[in-house]
């Protein structure tokens, strides 16, 4: 990301307690448990603790953490009298909290009071007498602009200032957020300010959202990874000039905060470590080249498993082989294979007692597992290793944030040995000219508040990128969903997220199966062709009502014989921008836990037929109302 790098090395890490939920000494274990060198100490935190500061210093202390930070410090430079006198007052009483914490910097945050006077000087001038004031008790000052602030909302306005000031005990403090929300950049910071005055830097990325920047702020923030902000090429622009010190998350989010803090501390601390390897300063394993979906993995009994084959078998798989030392067996159409797997005292066997007949698995096609093992590690993911049998081959797997296994599968040459001859007594494959092209994408239903750490791990372990969020309406709430795609599009995981738990989505998590895959859609080369076949009047397709063909007809000006093939087949229709189109149709749910898709993708389409969700939406609803 630019030629100026540093030598490796890990810079220490803090996170501001403003980012996690629970009690100050339950935000503090979270931090320590999930590997921080320090800790913000954010103000409210403490003014709620049934404690004294000096109770927190040892806390602390006795979890390893340093207080890197006490903040903020709000409205304090360029007021008039008789506020100018009562903030310098309030100052040394805040000094005397952070003699007891054990913190010697203090974050003061640029004036937003509409009473502040809009006069540089005098903002230096009053930095200065604070400065002086911390300077006589060993204490120190870093001054941020607030990208709300009333007179100075940019950083190049607070280095004026503090230059101006020019005493050795205030600096500058750097924020992500508060630069980038404005469109700004560190790109003149390296020949403007000296390092040893870059005092503090705080780190969060956030979402592309048109609103204003106080409650894009105070609500919408993210880890870095996890949004749309460059703040890679922030963080290279500061390491430009020499700066090395502490790397800080003050991040605002309404769902972090209601969210298990130990969960987001990790979460946090991957970040930083994704940044790390962005600049440069402790590059992980590089990613790992991607090529599709391999498999998807079936929790099941072997009552549910017959009904599933039979399920399956209406959409053309056939049962292709059995597991040589489990009970599982392999389901096959064309290059679409589900391992149905009811095998007792596995993990499979858990996740059917905890949630009955789900997915509990997905296998990518990766270059080369062991490098993404390694780099699973290096993000403290955690590493999932099945007992094998005598000659059987280990497939290395990491679990995903809600417990799903991802199996990582070489992806060798042509000819080479697949996984399947190793472990599996295969049946003589069966001819299907209509044979699917594997599986096109893999959607996942999630709780509320995990999309962001959903994100972050497939962008972080795989380099998967997030296309844009969608809202899409359901008849009784709404559903927002973003895709996980590879760079090369081969591999394409959908997230969705819903708040009530009426909509189909939060029905899957709330009331039935719980979190996972609840959609999986195959390719198909002539989808139509597929459903003309004659094991097509055994799958049970999902219904589409006449007027979306009226509106078919009316926006793409279909011939009247494609319009009537649609209808026949109950396949939905998209194009895009460029010309490429979309045909899928929908199958029934098995169960109220999963159901499939068979989609054809020509000329260069790319996206998911967003623009018909909400007719499958409301269709799937009308099933499960008659059934």
């Amino acid at each position: 990301m630019g030629e100026e790098m540093v030598t490796p090395h890990h810079l220490p890490k803090s996170i501001a307690t403003v980012c996690l939920s629970g009690s100050l000494l339950d935000k503090l274990e979270a931090a320590a448990s999930a590997g921080f060198d320090g800790v913000e100490i954010f103000e409210n935190d403490l003014l709620t603790f049934d404690g004294t500061p000096a109770e927190v210093r040892q806390q602390c202390e006795e979890l390893g953490l340093a207080i890197t930070l006490f903040q903020p410090f709000r409205d304090f430079e360029a007021m008039p009298e008789p506020q100018r006198r009562r903030n310098l007052d309030r100052a040394e009483r805040k000094f005397d909290t952070m003699a007891a914490l054990g913190t010697d910097l203090l974050l003061v945050c640029s004036n937003v009071q509409a009473a502040a006077i809009n006069d540089p000087a005098r903002a230096s001038a009053d930095l200065h007498e604070m400065a002086e004031r911390a300077a006589q008790r060993g204490l120190r000052l870093c001054y941020e602009a607030l990208a709300w602030g009333q007179h100075v909302n940019r950083w190049r306005q607070a280095w004026d200032i503090v230059r101006q000031a020019d005493h050795p005990a205030l600096g500058l403090c750097l924020d992500s957020f508060h630069t980038l929300a404005l469109g700004d950049d560190l790109a003149s910071l390296a020949g403007l300010v000296p390092a040893e005055k870059i005092f503090f830097l705080q780190l969060a990325d956030a979402p592309k959202l048109s609103m204003d920047a106080l409650s894009w702020s105070r609500h919408h923030r993210l880890f870095p990874g996890q949004g749309e902000l460059p703040v890679a090429r922030f963080l290279q622009d500061l390491l430009a000039t020499g700066w090395s010190g502490t790397l800080s998350l003050e991040v605002f989010n309404d769902e972090f905060r209601a969210a298990p803090s130990r969960r987001i501390a990790r979460d946090g601390l991957r970040s930083l470590t994704l940044l790390e390897d962005a600049v440069g300063l402790m590059p992980l394993p590089t990613l790992p080249k991607l090529s599709g979906i391999e498999f998807v993995e079936f929790a099941l009994d072997r009552l549910t498993r017959e009904e599933l084959g039979g399920f399956l078998g209406g959409l053309g798989f056939h049962r292709a082989g059995l597991h040589r030392s489990k009970d599982v067996e392999l389901w096959r159409n064309g290059t679409a294979n589900l391992v149905l797997n009811a095998e007792p005292d596995s993990a499979a066997s858990e996740r059917f007692e905890q949630r009955g007949a789900s997915v509990c698995a997905m296998a990518f096609r990766v270059d080369d597992p062991t490098r993404v093992v390694a780099r699973a590690e290096a993000l403290a993911y955690p590493v999932w290793r099945e007992r094998i049998a005598e000659g059987e081959r280990r497939i290395p797997a990491i679990r995903a944030p809600d417990g799903t296994l991802v199996y990582l599968v070489e992806d060798k040459a042509a000819g080479a040995r697949p996984i399947w001859e190793d472990d599996f007594h295969l049946e003589p494959a069966q001819e299907n000219p209509n044979a699917f092209n594997g599986i096109d994408h893999a959607a996942q239903a999630l709780e509320p508040g995990m999309m962001d750490s959903f994100t972050l791990f497939y962008r972080a372990l795989l380099g998967l990128e997030s296309e844009a969020l969608w809202e899409l309406p359901d008849p009784f709430g709404l559903v927002r969903s973003r895709a996980m795609v590879s760079p090369d599009g081969s591999l394409r995981l959908p997230l969705n997220v819903s708040e009530s738990t009426r909509t189909g989505t939060g029905s899957f998590v709330s009331a039935l199966a719980g979190a996972g895959v609840h959609h999986i859609c195959f390719a198909a080369p002539d989808a139509q062709a597929v459903l003309r076949k004659t094991y097509a009047s055994q799958t049970p397709l999902l219904e589409i009502p006449e007027n979306y063909y009226e509106d078919l007809a009316a926006r793409f000006g279909l011939e009247d014989a494609e319009l009537e093939a649609l209808r026949h087949h109950h396949l939905l229709y998209d194009r895009d921008a460029s010309g490429g189109v979309f045909q899928h149709a929908y199958t029934r749910q098995f169960r109220d836990r999963v159901f499939f898709e068979i989609a054809e993708r020509a000329d260069g389409y790319t996206g998911f037929g967003a623009a018909n969700a909400a007719v499958r939406m409301a269709a799937q609803r009308r099933f499960r109302n008659r059934s």
